[in-house]
């Protein structure tokens, strides 16, 4: 991928990563309901992507040579180890998935992790904690993140009265993945940039991720009804390689348009790939009405007004007198 990247290519990236990410949650979400194991699916998806980019890694010039680099950065202290746990948090965004969209679908789940991205790139920008290196919080960036946020709110609206308490309370656990997601993009990217290449940032990303879920699901065990066996549809297992796809593109777009702009292009293309999902293929909480399209080409809207250039401040008296 070229280091000059031009914006609307960068956020066409970033939408096809939320496309991904969309089709990675129903597939979990499913997988989930399957095994009776929210937590299990979660492993398996984390698993499958491990087992690829084990491939991948050893397979590749660049892979190889990314994972000796990020051995001698880490060994200069270079970057922080504690980068290398960036994969938890895309462990618990997955955890969510099996947990969550299989009970109030995927549509619902899209909003709390929106809400929680929107508001965690606005952060990680403002500080300048992604490697992409501080961001001013202009006008059209702030107003694209507030629109898109209402834009989510409005497409999905109509599924709200379709839920009791109990189940809208399980949005807390996307919407907490949510807050924390675009600190796990700035930590992938920077990974990505010490080591050469986004292939050592998506390797680091799935074995940090894997090891938490096993630990997790083996002290659940003993004290849980066991999964049910592994289902037998190969589409079950297409998870992992989604959410390669979403952690690669992810960590090779945040130093070129940011955390808040990839935020927002994947937010756009959770909620496209969300109305296409719920038209081809419906579920039980299925709700495509009117809203849902309109809400869908506002988040669209949005994020193009988010990536909307601000004019830079005119050069100061003094420094144009100085000139001269």
């Amino acid at each position: 991928m070229p280091r000059q990247l031009p914006i609307p290519a960068g956020l066409g990236l970033a939408i096809v990563a939320g496309l991904a990410l969309a089709m990675q949650s129903r597939i979990t979400g499913t997988m989930g309901l399957r095994m009776g194991d929210g937590l299990a699916a979660a492993l398996v998806s984390f698993g499958c992507g491990l087992l690829l980019m084990l491939l991948l890694t050893l397979g590749t010039r660049a892979g190889r040579s990314g994972l000796a680099t990020l051995r001698d950065v880490l060994a200069r202290r270079e970057l922080p180890y504690w980068y290398l746990a960036a994969g938890i948090i895309g462990a618990s965004v997955v955890f969510a998935q099996g947990v969550t969209v299989g009970v109030v679908g995927v549509a619902l789940f899209t909003i709390a992790l929106v809400a929680g991205q929107t508001i965690s790139g606005l952060l990680v920008d403002r500080v300048g904690f992604g490697p992409g290196g501080r961001k001013r919080l202009t006008m059209p960036r702030l107003s694209g993140s507030v629109l898109t946020v209402v834009a989510v709110v409005w497409a999905v609206s109509a599924k709200f009265t379709a839920f009791g308490p109990g189940a809208l309370t399980l949005l807390l656990l996307p919407l907490a993945a949510g807050l924390f997601y675009g600190f796990q993009q700035a930590m992938n990217g920077r990974i990505a940039a010490a080591a050469g290449t986004p292939l050592t940032a998506t390797l680091t990303n799935f074995a940090a991720g894997t090891v938490v879920l096993l630990a997790a699901w083996l002290i659940k065990l003993p004290f849980g009804s066991p999964a049910y066996a592994l289902p037998h549809e190969w589409w079950l297992y297409g998870a992992g390689p989604l959410g390669v796809i979403v952690v690669f593109l992810s960590s090779a777009l945040v130093r070129r348009i940011g955390v808040l702009l990839l935020g927002l292009g994947t937010v756009a293309g959770q909620l496209l790939g969300s109305l296409l999902l719920d038209l081809a293929f419906p579920t039980p909480a299925t709700a495509v009405g009117v809203t849902t399209v309109l809400g869908t080409a506002l988040t669209l809207l949005a994020v193009a007004v988010a990536a909307t250039p601000w004019r830079r401040n005119p050069a100061p008296a003094r420094a144009v007198a100085r000139t001269r």
